[in-house]
């Protein structure tokens, strides 16, 4: 099979559908840390991260051209974020299970660090890492969203919920009770499905067609002249 960059670019959009399901799925998990299920369940989490850079990277390739400035800013910043988000995600299913009795007061905060509760250990510089990584998150999806947008080639409903998803999230985050957190994940979880989907599903004319096509307009053109 011959790998092109049309096909690489629908590809993507495979790895943004899977990075919407995992996310919406695996919300508001509380398990044991020392538990089998925690190590496979809390590992999805880094798989987000490089499923969801892989999707925005094609979806962002897709329309390039026509997002313009804010297309770029929005994907520079959702790419940090990813990058981060992988980065402390890998620590909870390879470190946290091991520090359970060593430092179980670390293990909690790391926890609840995620959860956006307030943490009974000062994590230092690791905390603020996280909170700008949110920020990044809300902007980039808001900048990115509306780019998509305004570029019109994938869904606008999808690229308006992506959009309002990263603010929705931040606000429902902030004002919901932990039980309820997994409510944050689901309009981001839809916006990235969707998007992936349309990128995945989309027909592209082949240059070859195309010049077939215009080659033969231009033959019926010249017999009726």
């Amino acid at each position: 099979m011959k790998v092109t960059t049309p096909k690489l670019i629908r590809w993507a959009g495979l790895s943004a559908v899977v990075a919407g399901i995992i996310f919406t799925a695996i919300q508001a998990v509380n398990l044991p840390v020392n538990s089998s299920i925690f190590i496979i369940i809390t590992s999805f989490k880094t798989s987000i991260s490089i499923f969801g850079l892989l999707g925005i990277t094609g979806l962002y390739a897709r329309q390039v051209e026509e997002t313009g400035w804010q297309g770029l800013a929005g994907y520079l910043l959702l790419t940090i974020y990813y990058a981060v988000q992988m980065c402390i995600s890998f620590i909870e299913p390879t470190v946290l299970p091991l520090l359970t009795t060593i430092a179980p007061t670390f293990v909690e905060s790391m926890l609840q660090l995620s959860s956006g509760v307030g943490a009974p250990t000062n994590l230092g510089s690791l905390t603020t890492i996280y909170s700008i990584a949110s920020i990044l998150y809300v902007l980039g999806s808001l900048l990115f969203g509306m780019a998509t947008f305004r570029a019109r080639i994938l869904p606008r409903g999808a690229a308006a919920l992506f959009a309002v998803s990263g603010p929705l999230a931040g606000t429902m985050f902030t004002l919901l009770p932990y039980q309820l957190v997994q409510l944050t994940s689901i309009p981001i979880g839809a916006a990235m499905v969707w998007l992936g989907y349309a990128l995945f599903s989309e027909r592209r004319e082949k240059p070859s067609e195309s010049l077939l096509d215009q080659g033969v307009v231009s033959q019926e053109s010249g017999s009726v002249a």
